[in-house]
């Protein structure tokens, strides 16, 4: 399975005709390629070209003298098989930037609905580009709306580019973006279990507690935050009750979930924090959770739900080891 865009740099010499030669014919020969100008000036001292693919996939390619970049959800061309791969911030700013002004103007002509919302186009790109993951990502917020129940697109969409907007997970862009996924196959919770992620990032950001995302550690797990330096936070998303199998009730639903972490990275690190999401959970669904309050199997828990408008209510089992600071509107 492809992953997230990234660029492969050859160290080659490289001129049009030789990209003729070696990248454009053999596209050409197994799909059917053709090559364009840039939409925007290339970076300065770089020549640049885009390929298009004649079934939608696409290629962006520049060099200048020893030094090329290739980006795109399409098929390599052998002759860069063996070449490293970088990210976005690993390469010449004036390619990055080159890059990503034709990637979002790609996207802004096929779904202008997203691009509308900048943080969200820029920070997913990697994933929204993607060769296996452009369609699902896509369709992940417009048909399903981030995972949010009963909301439009639109409401979910604003709810990151507010969290997004603030610069909070600018520094670790791939790691979360590709977190989203980048498979062919449309997996609504996986994805939506995903964004309770950044539903926490936003918590945190909103209480003015510094963190860092995935944490990888000596026990082997990675757990999904440390937080104010010294303070380790897992994330858990339950599926709505009518998407379950057993655990079918809410309150049946939190305490499952909250148990699997238990029994995993929580029994390795007993003194993580863990936050329950139950935005995926309807109002009446949550109105039972709300009201019963159930204890889970790890303490300290925080059981929470957000809604696109920014409110975020929950509750505490236990005591927490760092402050919130009004991010949550707790139940008392």
């Amino acid at each position: 399975m492809a992953g997230p865009l990234r660029f492969r740099r050859s160290n080659q010499s490289w001129n049009e005709q030789r990209v003729r030669d070696r990248l454009l014919k053999p596209l050409d020969a197994g799909i059917g390629a053709r090559l364009e100008e840039p939409w925007f000036p290339t970076p300065s001292g770089y020549e640049a070209v885009r390929l298009e693919m004649h079934n939608g996939e696409f290629a962006l390619f520049t060099w200048t003298d020893g030094t090329a970049y290739w980006m795109g959800n399409t098929t390599t061309p052998e002759v860069l098989w063996r070449t490293d791969k970088y990210d976005f911030t690993e390469v010449p700013y004036q390619v990055a930037r080159w890059a990503q002004r034709e990637l979002l103007a790609r996207l802004e002509l096929v779904d202008p609905w997203l691009t509308e919302y900048d943080h969200v186009a820029w920070f997913f790109l990697p994933v929204f580009c993607s060769k296996d993951g452009r369609t699902t990502t896509r369709r992940f917020f417009d048909e399903h709306a981030a995972g949010f129940p009963d909301a439009t697109r639109e409401e979910a969409l604003s709810f990151f580019e507010d969290a997004l907007s603030t610069g909070m997970l600018d520094d670790h862009r791939y790691t979360m973006a590709s977190k989203l996924g980048t498979s062919e196959g449309l997996d609504v919770g996986r994805m939506a279990a995903t964004m309770g992620e950044f539903t926490v990032a936003k918590l945190l950001d909103d209480a003015g507690v510094s963190f860092e995302p995935e944490v990888q550690l000596d026990s082997g797990h990675a757990l999904d935050f440390r937080v104010a330096g010294d303070h380790l936070v897992e994330v858990t998303r339950p599926l709505p009750p009518e998407r379950r199998s057993r655990a079918d009730t809410p309150v049946a639903a939190v305490r499952e979930t909250a148990g699997a972490k238990n029994a995993d990275q929580l029994r390795a690190h007993p003194d993580a924090t863990l936050f329950v999401d139950c935005s995926s959970f309807r109002d009446d669904e949550w109105a039972t959770v709300r009201a019963e309050r159930p204890s889970v199997s790890h303490d300290p828990t925080v059981v929470f739900r957000a809604r696109p408008d920014g409110r975020i209510e929950g509750y505490r089992h236990g005591t927490l080891p760092f402050e919130l600071n009004g991010a949550v509107e707790w139940l008392e």
